[in-house]
């Protein structure tokens, strides 16, 4: 199985949070935008300003960032990418699930594969579905 990974299942995984994926990690190959990345850190950030977790939690996510980054094939954000993001989607969705889409959409056509897309975020999780994509988190 290939998967895409958005950054609602990296940071709940992280986090240890109830809702993080059992399937962690059994895939054969993982993609993700290079967004998710600074979206991770933007999350641990405000978690750390907030209080929400300390200097040692901080550490430890930045390093278990780190190896999820280098265990996973980063996509970047190319011209086809933004195009495809700035265009209809059959569903509501946002700017930054608009690019994840978009990338994920760009890595299916690519490598003619198919891609199950690993979200915990609802919007994403539908516009997803709907463009055929096989979801798990939501």
């Amino acid at each position: 199985m290939t998967v895409y990974l958005d950054t609602s299942v990296v940071l709940s995984r992280l986090l240890n949070q109830p809702n993080a994926l059992p399937s962690w990690g059994t895939w054969d190959a993982s993609y993700t935008s290079v967004i998710t990345r600074v979206e991770f850190l933007r999350a641990v950030d405000r978690l750390r300003l907030s209080g929400e977790i300390d200097d040692d939690d901080r550490v430890f996510l930045h390093q278990a960032g780190e190896v999820v980054w280098e265990a996973s094939h980063g996509v970047g954000i190319s011209d086809a990418v933004l195009e495809r993001a700035s265009q209809p989607f059959p569903t509501v969705i946002g700017t930054l699930d608009a690019l994840h889409l978009a990338t994920a959409l760009a890595v299916a056509q690519s490598g003619g594969m198919t891609l199950q897309l690993l979200t915990h975020d609802k919007q994403l999780s539908r516009a997803a579905q709907a463009l055929g994509f096989a979801v798990e988190g939501v």
